[in-house]
């Protein structure tokens, strides 16, 4: 032991060092000790941080992936720290359960890894129930199930997630770390109807919680072999100049769901598109692709990416436009319940066009109109299909090639049309139609070719294509 001459005070030797390493407190001398903090202790409320969080947590996911293993009294999300979730159980023994069986854990396929750890508070206090917090003793009984906690990726619907099925034939092979003995039917649809998934901000601007979704089941994928097809494709040959995300989802979303549009900034008039499934982006590449637009052709191919992350930060496109946007939960995509997707006629790029959603009263010069205002060439000709009703009209327009008409989808589907009477403007939407021409249509036809407009109408023909039979 050694002292100073003045202060009295002891100084540390490198025996002493030695004593304290052996006594398992390794340290150099100079550094302040630090306090070992005890793990928590197990409560009945579980801290979720969600690494890499590639797609929305909300509170019905927590809720979908917890109930397998106790009763979930109260949920609440947040994201302060990056995207975390407190999840209060009924009891002790039910948060060790989830704990054990859900830490480490992917959601989704490749990303929203689950880090779990008992929490410090004793009850969660829940002010509103909404897609962050949910007070479950205050709604209907959740009942208790004991079916595969983790999910199927999601349809990008704004639908609401959905679990593996013990067999895996809709979802394929389960996730790593998942427990392989857990048995039941999938939880049911939470009581909240008409709420949409995902949180505020998600589809941008407009947007719109969709209604409540019922996914159609998954084709089976297989159980052996190379890996099943993602959902992200490559689109090359876009216009530098006029093409941006809105434009892409444009065309895009006649084919399945649109999940994200990212263009990059290295490779000019190139994008990525994430779909909702692996389908769409077939059906995508197979009708898409080498289709001419203007002056450029483009070429689809299938991407070696699972998602799109999201750019906190996109560059801005020549039209001022982000680089990058959102369409989750986006109601003007057209695969969001089982009744719009029967609706739906998938169908490869004609110079016809069939549009509807218009004001029952539209006028050819209105619809015309609209075409020049986004700067596309109009239709030549326009056939308006007999009013079924007086909410809204619809019909076919011809151009003189399928560049113009694909041009027309990209600038102006969703293209808002006013009128006096409604509250909001009406929303126009094109989709390609079966119909190669309109000589066979039926309604009045009207012919703008070279701006001369006929001075007598048709007699309306039967073209054996009814109205009810696009979306």
């Amino acid at each position: 032991m050694a002292y100073n001459g003045s202060g009295g005070k002891r100084l540390c030797t490198a025996t002493d060092i030695d004593v304290e390493r052996s006594n398992g407190n390794n340290y150099m001398a100079g550094e302040p000790r630090r306090k070992r903090e005890l793990p928590a202790r197990p409560n009945h409320i579980l801290l979720y941080t969600i690494i890499n969080p590639a797609y929305p947590i909300t509170v019905d996911v927590i809720h979908t992936i917890s109930t397998p293993h106790g009763q979930v009294q109260r949920i609440v999300v947040f994201k302060k720290n990056g995207v975390q979730a407190m999840v209060e159980f009924e009891s002790v023994e039910s948060a060790t359960r989830a704990k054990e069986a859900l830490h480490g854990c992917d959601i989704y396929s490749g990303c929203c890894t689950l880090k779990i750890e008992f929490a410090k508070p004793e009850r969660l206090n829940v002010f509103k129930n909404d897609q962050d917090s949910w007070d479950y003793t205050l709604s209907e009984d959740v009942p208790v199930q004991r079916s595969a906690p983790l999910l199927q990726s999601p349809q990008y619907t704004g639908g609401r997630p959905q679990p593996y099925n013990m067999d895996y034939g809709s979802g394929g092979p389960p996730p790593p770390g998942m427990m392989k003995d857990r048995h039941g039917p999938p939880p049911p649809h939470h009581p909240r109807d008409g709420r949409g998934y995902g949180p505020e901000g998600y589809g941008g601007e407009g947007f719109v919680p969709p209604p409540p979704m019922h996914h159609p089941p998954m084709p089976t994928q297989n159980q052996g072999g190379p890996p099943q097809q993602g959902a992200v494709m490559m689109v090359y040959g876009l216009d530098p100049q006029t093409a941006n995300a809105d434009r892409l989802f444009n065309l895009c979303c006649l084919y399945g769901n649109v999940v994200r549009i990212k263009f990059l900034k290295t490779k000019e008039g190139t994008a990525m598109v994430q779909m909702g499934d692996g389908l769409s982006v077939e059906r995508c590449v197979q009708n898409l692709n080498n289709v001419t637009v203007g002056d450029y052709t483009l070429t689809l191919a299938f991407s070696k990416q699972a998602y799109l992350s999201e750019v906190m930060n996109p560059y801005p496109l020549p039209d001022k436009s982000p680089s990058f946007k959102d369409y989750v939960g986006n109601k003007n995509n057209r695969f969001l319940t089982p009744a719009s997707i029967h609706k739906n006629r998938i169908q490869p790029p004609s110079k016809v066009l069939h549009f509807f959603n218009t004001p029952p009263d539209v006028s050819d010069e209105q619809l015309l109109q609209v075409f020049k205002d986004y700067g596309v060439t109009p239709p030549h000709t326009i056939s308006k299909f007999p009013l079924k009703s007086e909410r809204s009209s619809s019909g076919l327009m011809e151009f003189q090639n399928i560049s113009q008409s694909v041009m027309a989808i990209m600038a102006c589907n969703h293209a808002t049309i006013q009128h006096p009477g409604a509250k909001f403007p009406f929303v126009m939407k094109l989709c390609f139609s079966s119909s190669r021409q309109i000589g066979q249509a039926k309604g009045p036809q009207k012919s703008y070719d070279q701006n001369k407009q006929e001075s007598g109408q048709r007699q309306p023909q039967n073209n054996g294509m009814a109205e009810h039979e696009y979306y």
